[in-house]
Formats: structure tokens, C-alpha cells, sequence
């Protein structure tokens, strides 16, 4: 009877592990990687998240100036002229993470290995800063008068996709002009050195071109969605680490963007010191921008899917991609269920 006893005891004991087996493996099945960042077991301090940054270190400012930067992990960060070099410098596994425009992923998915890098969220923002310039003195006074000019732009990028755009609505296509493939930087160089008639870039590029005395051609302010992707290296988003740490990265981001609309004469300062900029300037455009569209991080969405599809599409009607692209096929829904709890609605 004793013998018996026992017998139904380790019974028991095996039923119960058994079953709590089962209903941890139907809880990660249903959280699936939102369960790694729970993970009480990753030890952040032993991680090391790689981040590239456009143009100057926008990211890790914001996250300076509103007291965030004090991570549990390392980071490591570069600055990089486009979102195109980011991308290309994922591929190559030298960087984790990156934000980039909707058009770096669509070149990038068609290298050798860009399947090492996934789209995992949404940067929502202005669309300003976006720009077909002319220099000072040009007798070019319309986009149709580009036809058989020279035109600087940056190749893969939200340059190469308006400046697309803008020729097709002045009734001229990508034939009709001679473009001139060049970096940001490079571009103005060429602009105000008079080696190309006009130039399509962003951000630093343009309010140096304006500050030379350039003017605005075009403005892609309507063209572009505002949407900005954030990439992840296909390894950092398996890791249970690198995971955790993006996660918490991406909502000190999004609360130092919170910190930049409470504080706009702060984060103005330390654009124009950074930009080479008047303070004026530097606090108008970032009032307009916050204006036009808020920035902030977002899960992903099928909105922001066919976005990205359309533009895709036009460069394949182009004839500057050479097949048809499924934009899904580099998008990664691991990070949703974490951003919607962190994501300021």
C-alpha cells in the first residue's frame, strides 16, 4: 500500500510538470518574441546595440538632452550621410540598428544578403527639408526647364524617389535630364561649385544650400508619406538581448521626441549648434515640422505596407528596379504587441 502511495505521488509530479510544460509553451507561442523581453534572465549589461544615425547624431542628442542616454546597455553610434549607407553597412552586420526613409529597405532587400535586414517599425514625421534646389543666380525657373540639365541627387534615397516625381509631373521622365549621382555632401559641392544645374537632397544638405543663397525649385512636402522606417539586423532582432535593448531604446526615443515638443527652445539650440544654423531657423523649421506631423514611433500597419508598395512600384515602372517587389517580405511583426504598449496614442 505503501509502494502504492508513492507511485500515485511521483504520478502527480510528473502530470504537473508536464502540464505547467505545456502552458508555458502556449504562452510563448501566443506572446512569441514579446516573451524575450520579459526574459528576467538577459543581462543588458552585457549588450552592445550598434546604431547608425543620419546626418548628425540626431538620436543620441535627443536622448542626451532629455536625460536618457544612461541605457543598462552599451551603444555604440555612427553617423552616416544617407539611409542607403546604413543599410548597406547592415548587410554587412557592422550595425543593429537604423532609421532610414521608406526607399534604402527597397534597394537593400535586393543586394547580395539584404535579408539580414527587417523593417520592425514606423518613425512618423514631417516631410520638410525635402527639396529640388537651384543656385544662386540659376536661370532655371521651373522643373521643366531641367530638360538635358544636370541634376545631383542621392542615389536609392527619398532624393532619387521625389526627384522621380517631380519630373513626371513637369511632363518630363528620368531620360530627359542628366543625373548625377552623388552624396550629400557632394551634391551641394557640385551645386555651388556650378558642376550641376540643380539639386534634389535633404536635411543638412538643403539648409546649407539655402544658407549659400539656393533656391527651392520643388518641395517634396506633398509627395513624400513622412513615414521613415526603423531597421533592424535580422541577428539583433533574434537576439534575446539586442531584442530587449531596441525595445527599451525605441521608447526612450519616442520619450525624448515627447521631451523635444515640450521643450522647443532647448532642442532648437542644440540643432543650430549642431546644423551650423541660426537659432531662428533652426526653431521655426522643428515648429513646423512638429506642426505638419508629430514625430514618434508606431508599430507597423498595413497603411504604412501600401505606402511603401506604391513607391515601389513606381520605381519598377521606371525601369530603376528590374522586378517587382513585395514590400512584406522584409517586414517583421516581432516588435508590435511591445511598441503598441509603449507607443504614446
Amino acid at each position: 500500500m505503501k509502494k502504492m502511495s508513492v507511485f500515485f505521488v511521483l504520478l502527480g509530479l510528473v502530470i504537473s510538470i508536464v502540464l505547467t510544460g505545456c502552458s508555458f509553451n502556449k504562452e510563448s507561442e501566443q506572446t512569441g518574441a514579446k516573451e524575450v523581453t520579459k526574459n528576467e534572465s538577459v543581462d543588458l549589461s552585457k549588450v552592445t546595440l550598434r546604431v547608425g544615425q543620419t546626418g548628425w547624431g540626431t538620436l543620441q542628442e535627443a536622448l542626451k538632452a532629455a536625460g536618457l542616454e544612461d541605457t543598462p546597455y552599451k551603444v555604440e553610434y555612427s553617423v552616416f550621410q544617407g539611409g542607403n549607407l546604413i543599410l548597406e553597412a547592415m548587410t554587412a552586420g557592422h550595425v543593429d540598428f537604423g532609421i532610414t526613409s521608406e526607399i534604402p529597405p527597397l534597394f537593400s532587400s535586393l543586394a547580395q544578403n539584404g535579408e539580414h535586414s527587417k523593417v520592425i517599425a514606423i518613425q512618423q514625421s514631417n516631410t520638410l527639408q525635402q527639396e529640388l534646389v537651384v543656385a544662386k543666380g540659376s536661370h532655371i525657373k521651373s522643373v521643366a526647364d531641367l530638360k538635358g540639365k544636370k541634376v545631383a541627387y542621392v542615389q536609392n534615397t527619398t532624393a532619387h524617389y521625389f526627384l522621380i516625381k517631380m519630373l513626371e509631373d513637369a511632363g518630363l521622365t528620368w531620360n530627359d535630364i542628366k543625373p548625377v549621382q552623388l552624396t550629400t555632401s557632394d551634391g551641394l559641392a557640385a551645386l555651388l561649385g556650378g558642376n550641376v544645374d540643380a539639386l534634389a537632397s535633404y536635411g543638412n544638405a538643403i539648409i546649407s544650400a539655402h544658407q549659400k543663397g539656393a533656391t527651392t525649385l520643388a518641395t517634396a512636402k506633398d509627395i513624400l508619406s513622412g513615414d521613415f522606417q526603423v531597421n533592424a539586423l535580422k541577428e539583433a532582432i533574434s537576439d534575446p538581448g539586442k531584442h530587449a535593448a531596441i525595445v527599451d531604446l525605441l521608447d526612450r526615443v519616442n520619450q525624448a521626441y515627447k521631451w523635444q515638443r515640450e521643450n522647443p527652445e532647448k532642442w532648437a539650440k542644440i540643432v543650430g549648434a549642431e546644423t551650423k544654423q541660426p537659432y531662428d531657423q533652426a526653431f521655426q523649421t522643428f515648429k513646423d515640422g512638429e506642426e505638419q506631423r508629430p514625430t514618434r514611433i508606431i508599430p507597423l500597419s498595413d497603411s504604412k505596407t501600401d505606402s511603401q508598395q506604391d513607391i515601389a512600384n513606381v520605381f519598377h515602372n521606371t525601369g530603376i528596379i528590374n522586378k517587382k517587389i513585395n514590400v512584406t517580405t522584409f517586414w517583421n511583426h516581432e516588435f508590435d504587441q511591445e511598441l503598441s504598449k509603449i507607443v504614446d496614442q
